[in-house]
């Protein structure tokens, strides 16, 4: 069964962490591979490549991993763009040929592709440098929760590179990937003069203590919070009812990165929500006034979602 659950992992886009390494796993996979499963033949790739199991023959790596991303499969595109990038496995070192399999794998929605993609638009590696396709292939990245994509995402608003410069959407990014864990972009804030060394002991303070905080009516610890629930980082686990709760606490407190979340989850049916015109042109609306909130959109999703501790 171990055999068909592995297949079944990468025919959906992911390589699974565990290798086979017993002749008969290794005759399984060759066998599928030779019979056109696509999750095979990224495996024996993978295999040949470590030498995982086998003697390591880049040539038949080489072979498997080519086929594997002709025939579409996401991360065979994406590695093979990896491959060609750093010439790895005996094959060239060949920027454009690199792009090309990343903006393939990209398109099909791998991140990582989409994040590597994206810095080559920024640094004109392979392709002709653009940074609107960059903001626009780093925000794929970013929004399918790549840390270094939001990193990067957070570094171009914040110079005005490219994009209209945007010191909001800049920490919004930024703080994304902070609550990933992400070291660049935790130092990076550091920066934001206007958050405050209370804001960035937050990135820095265990799930517990976070929440406590949170629990006292303290905003941007509740936004913070939510980062982590939304992507289930930092000692928490990904949970979309409590991420979009301390959401909407964060931004009733007047916490307008926390309302740019909230437009965000609305406009693109995020956290398990489906899409809202209303409520996300409401909390656009909202972080960009310079009002305080005086109340909070409610329909019986939103109102059963906030009135109440997770």
């Amino acid at each position: 069964m171990r055999i068909s659950t592995l297949l079944l992992g990468l025919s959906l886009a992911l390589p699974a962490m565990a290798w086979a390494e017993s002749p008969t796993e290794i005759t399984a996979i060759q066998n599928a591979a030779r019979r056109g499963n696509q999750g095979a033949e990224l495996l024996l790739a993978l295999i040949y490549s470590e030498g995982r199991g086998v003697p390591q023959n880049p040539v038949k790596a080489r072979q498997w991993m080519q086929r594997a991303a002709r025939e579409g499969q996401p991360y065979a595109q994406l590695m093979l763009g990896d491959w060609y990038a750093g010439g790895l496995t005996g094959l060239p070192k060949d920027a454009r040929e690199a792009a090309r399999w990343w903006q393939k794998a990209a398109e099909q929605g791998q991140p990582q592709a989409a994040y590597h993609l994206g810095q080559a638009y920024l640094t004109g590696e392979g392709v002709k440098t653009d940074p609107k396709r960059a903001e626009y292939w780093l925000r794929r990245a970013a929004e399918a929760g790549n840390a270094p994509a939001q990193t990067l995402l957070g570094k171009m608003y914040h110079e005005g590179y490219g994009v209209p410069r945007d010191v909001e959407k800049s920490h919004d990014w930024l703080a994304r990937a902070a609550a990933q864990g992400e070291g660049e972009a935790i130092r990076f804030l550091d920066f934001f003069v206007q958050m405050g060394e209370d804001a960035l002991q937050g990135y820095r303070q265990s799930g517990p203590e976070l929440e406590a905080r949170a629990r006292q009516g303290d905003s941007e610890a509740q936004y913070q919070l939510a980062l982590r629930y939304e992507s289930g980082a930092w000692g928490v686990l990904q949970d979309n009812r409590k991420a979009l709760y301390w959401f909407h606490q964060a931004a009733a407190n007047g916490n307008r990165m926390a309302m740019r979340a909230l437009a965000d989850v609305y406009a693109n049916g995020l956290l398990g929500e489906a899409k809202d015109r209303r409520q996300a042109d409401y909390w656009r609306n909202r972080a960009a006034s310079r009002e305080p909130p005086r109340d909070i959109i409610r329909n019986p999703a939103a109102a059963g979602r906030s009135s109440a501790l997770p």
